[in-house]
């Protein structure tokens, strides 16, 4: 993995928040729908589903890997597709927040995301240091972000992001971290290298 440039790697990026657009779930389902069939991806079924402030919309088909593509290439870039076509029809001022799914592809590498910072807490309570996981985009940063929020278990970690561009990253520490900080130096973390993380798609 390319380690991220020294100048602007410990800029602080705060959680994404994402306030939730209501969207015509029939709209969706017509519209991907069509995608599929102008492209020769034979499906069975497609189904959405409001979690959160997103809408999941999984599709059933014989031959999920062509749907999914190389790396998710093709899941990709039919995400972005309908997005933008939604947010056209729909006319909202900024593109939806869907996730597009199949075969539980885009849960697998949701659970790889949260099952490492599982893994790196461990890492954080016997050092007292902070951990930074691989460089994610924004989706998956926020799965870390809310895991570690919502884990009972993990009631005594917090993050936050640092970093710029490709090289954003989560950093798990204590919420009541000692402070090891001299002349408002800031605090830098440990880089994850064995996280898992570093093949994500989307």
């Amino acid at each position: 993995m390319k380690k991220p440039p020294i100048g602007g790697f410990l800029r602080v990026v705060p959680l994404l928040c994402y306030t939730f657009l209501p969207m015509n779930h029939d709209l969706i389902i017509a519209t991907l729908g069509s995608l599929l069939e102008h492209l020769h991806f034979p499906f069975t079924n497609i189904t959405t589903a409001h979690e959160e402030d997103y809408v999941r919309i999984t599709i059933d088909a014989p031959e999920p890997s062509r749907i999914i593509g190389w790396h998710g290439e093709t899941l990709n870039s039919l995400q972005q597709i309908l997005k933008s076509i939604i947010r056209t029809k729909e006319k909202l001022d900024r593109a939806p927040f869907i996730i597009l799914d199949i075969d539980n592809y885009r849960k697998v590498q949701e659970d790889k995301v949260r099952i490492a910072a599982d893994k790196k807490a461990d890492f954080v309570r016997r050092t007292g240091n902070r951990i930074a996981l691989a460089p994610m985009n924004p989706y998956f940063r926020r799965i870390a972000h809310l895991h570690v929020a919502n884990s009972p278990e993990l009631h005594d970690l917090t993050t936050m992001s640092i970093g710029e561009g490709d090289y954003r990253q989560v950093v798990l520490r204590l919420k009541e971290e000692k402070d090891k900080r001299t002349s408002g130096e800031e605090l830098a973390p440990v880089i994850a290298e064995d996280d898992g993380l570093e093949n994500l798609d989307i």
